[in-house]
């Protein structure tokens, strides 16, 4: 492809963006071979990479051709290992861009965390520039730069040893000739290459040994050989199956190993919506977007992460003082995401505020029962958990039911209040349908997990309270007129979300509800066949401004296609949503249906495992179609037996 410059405004398009991760820390390359976001050593760590949230504040790290050039990239087969081939009149040089291979989980000392960078001639000559910024803490503190014999740099961040996400130092080692740029403020210099020249530069939050070239192409094999050892693990073979492998790949990246915790997005603050304030920090683990990735995990045979979860979750289940379930932690289980505005940040293109923490940490939000007992019906019954693991700390009798048992009887007490919502909305609390949903799936999931294992716990009144919750919601969350299941009790307005209604078994897929909501959502809710959560005019959902169309939404309505039959439409669908990933195969939250740009936190994990779903439905719908079946899905294909008889 053709250069992707910036923009007028110095920013490049969210899409523009790949990712390399470790599974404990992250950062987001551009088309061009600039890293502009970097959190190192954590996932949740201030960035000193940031240009991606201020182009002319925020530090970022560039290796490119100097000049006219051409570039393509792609990630290396079934790896998070990023390639960029860059091409000139005069010669082409490959840039191969990873993270070290993941520390195992048995190391006693957490290891340092480096970016390998690798540049090899292979063809003709290039003149190539480096050049890299440090600003540290979100800019908000500089780097003291200090050149050690010309190959070695070293910047003192002011970090501190009390708090392990922020390093106290970054090192930048190879064999480049360093310099200083830009008033000591920076560290750069240009080369030229001939065929089968290598420049390497190692960056890491200690000081790493001086490697060689060969050193860095081992280390680079090393993480190769890593990632394609992981995807072996996978038995899905259908169809789309290297768009499910890029997903899988992508969603591992946001998973942060020492703890089994997943975040929703690997950043902070990219838009909703260009200059408007929908901008939010995606870096903490939801209940829900870290169950529903993990339900996409099982459907693909990767059960690890679905038993590191697990264990995390009966931890914060475990460990309330008595207090309720919060919606969403800090990857280590943190409860306290106090958000604040960066006010010396312009966002991305003038998107304001730049936000870190975030303050929807204690909302109300009922529906994050039901993904908890769901998961854990998946993990005891579907996945075989138990047989895989043993008892290895999550044993559902004993602590886990304990917790569990406890969350059933929560739920009981509080499904008729009001609540924020799966969009945790701004706004006023509404009896919200999908919330409802949620609250009859933890109570149906808990009575079969009792009677099945024969556990203790009020199944009477689970089960009263399970049928009470759905005739309600079938009652009052359905609107005749309309002929669509809508966003709340006794509502007029729809909302994407009802299309989970069939996936988690609280309707069938082909129930004449369904097709009436479908119809409904596809007519009012959808442009240029991408769907929207909610029209933001029509919910009050507290925040200023418009949106994009929320990807996971598309997918979902993928899957309620094929669930009703209509095949062709799915397929048709799932092709075009395919389109409109970039071309490392990732998406962020929203995309706008007009111009095909990416919104929203980039990569996230809500639309990544949404595909994963979609074309596993996708795959089966197709196989019965030619087997002469009659093209409809049974819903249980990702968790067979959670219908709705006792």
């Amino acid at each position: 492809m053709t250069s992707a410059a910036a923009g007028s405004d110095g920013y490049r398009p969210i899409s523009d963006y790949g990712i390399i991760g470790d599974t404990r820390g992250l950062a987001l390359v551009n088309s061009e071979g600039g890293i502009d976001w970097c959190a190192l050593p954590f996932i949740d760590s201030p960035p000193f990479f940031l240009k991606v949230l201020d182009t002319d504040k925020g530090g970022s790290f560039q290796i490119r051709p100097v000049g006219h050039f051409t570039q393509t990239r792609r990630y290396i087969d079934d790896s998070n290992v990023l390639r960029t081939t860059f091409s000139t009149s005069s010669g082409t040089v490959e840039l191969t861009d990873c993270f070290t291979v993941p520390a195992s989980d048995d190391r006693a000392d957490e290891p340092a965390h480096e970016i390998l960078r690798l540049v090899e001639c292979t063809r003709g000559t290039m003149e190539v520039e480096l050049h890299c910024k440090v600003t540290p803490d979100y800019a908000r503190r500089p780097a003291s730069t200090e050149i050690i014999e010309n190959h070695t740099v070293r910047w003192r961040t002011g970090g501190t040893s009390e708090d392990e996400r922020v390093p106290d130092e970054v090192w930048l080692t190879g064999n480049w000739p360093l310099e200083e740029r830009d008033g000591a403020d920076a560290i750069g210099c240009r080369c030229t290459l001939q065929t089968g020249d290598r420049l390497f530069a190692v960056l890491s939050n200690s000081q790493p040994p001086t490697p060689v070239p060969g050193q860095v192409r081992h280390r680079i094999n090393e993480a190769v050989n890593f990632w394609r050892q992981w995807v072996a693990e996978c038995p899905y073979f259908g169809m789309y199956r290297s768009m499910v492998i890029r997903s899988a790949l992508t969603l591992k990246l946001l998973t942060f190993r020492p703890a089994g915790s997943i975040v929703a997005a690997a950043t902070t603050s990219l838009p909703e919506h260009i200059g408007g304030e929908r901008n939010w920090d995606y870096r903490y683990t939801w209940i829900r977007d870290a169950t529903l990735t993990l339900w996409s995990f099982g459907l693909i045979g990767f059960y690890d992460e679905a038993h590191d979860f697990m264990r995390w979750i009966q931890d914060r289940a475990f460990n309330q003082n008595g207090g309720q379930i919060q919606i969403m932690y800090g990857i280590r289980g943190e409860t306290e995401l106090y958000e604040e505005t960066l006010d010396h940040l312009s966002g991305y293109r003038d998107s304001r505020p730049v936000r870190i923490g975030n303050g929807a940490h204690d909302q109300r939000q009922l529906d994050i029962y039901g993904e908890i007992f769901d998961t854990a019906y998946l993990f005891y019954e579907v996945w075989d958990g138990l047989e895989r693991y043993g008892h290895d700390g999550v044993a559902l009798a004993g602590r886990m039911w304990d917790a569990l048992q406890r969350l059933a009887d929560e739920v009981c007490d509080v499904w008729r209040e009001k609540d924020q919502g799966i969009w945790e909305v701004r706004g006023g609390p509404q009896h919200f349908l999908h919330s409802k949903v949620m609250c009859w799936v933890a109570l149906q999931r808990a009575v079969r997990l009792a009677k099945r294992h024969e556990l203790p716990g009020d199944i009477e009144r689970w089960s009263k309270i399970r049928d009470e919750i759905k005739a309600m919601t079938l009652a009052r969350g359905f609107n005749a007129e309309l002929g669509a299941f809508t966003q709340a009790y006794d509502s007029d307005t729809l909302d994407a979300s009802a299309l989970l209604l069939p996936m988690v078994h609280f309707v069938k897929g082909d129930d004449p509800r369904m097709a009436g909501t479908v119809d409904a959502i596809q007519e009012h809710l959808t442009h240029n066949g991408l769907v929207y959560r909610y029209r933001t005019e029509e919910t009050d959902d507290g925040v200023a401004g418009h949106e994009g169309t929320f990807t996971i939404c598309s997918f979902w309505m993928v899957d309620n296609l094929a669930f009703l039959g209509r095949v062709d439409k799915a397929r048709e669908l799932f092709a075009k949503l395919i389109n409109y990933s970039n071309d490392l195969g990732l998406y962020s939250e929203e995309i706008d249906p007009r111009t095909g740009e990416f919104l929203g936190n980039f990569p996230q994990a809500f639309t990544h495992m949404a595909l994963i779903n979609a074309a596993v439905n996708l795959d089966k719908a197709d196989r019965e179609l030619r087997e002469g079946k009659d093209g409809r899905v049974r819903v249980g294909v990702r968790r067979e037996g959670t219908g709705d008889r006792d």
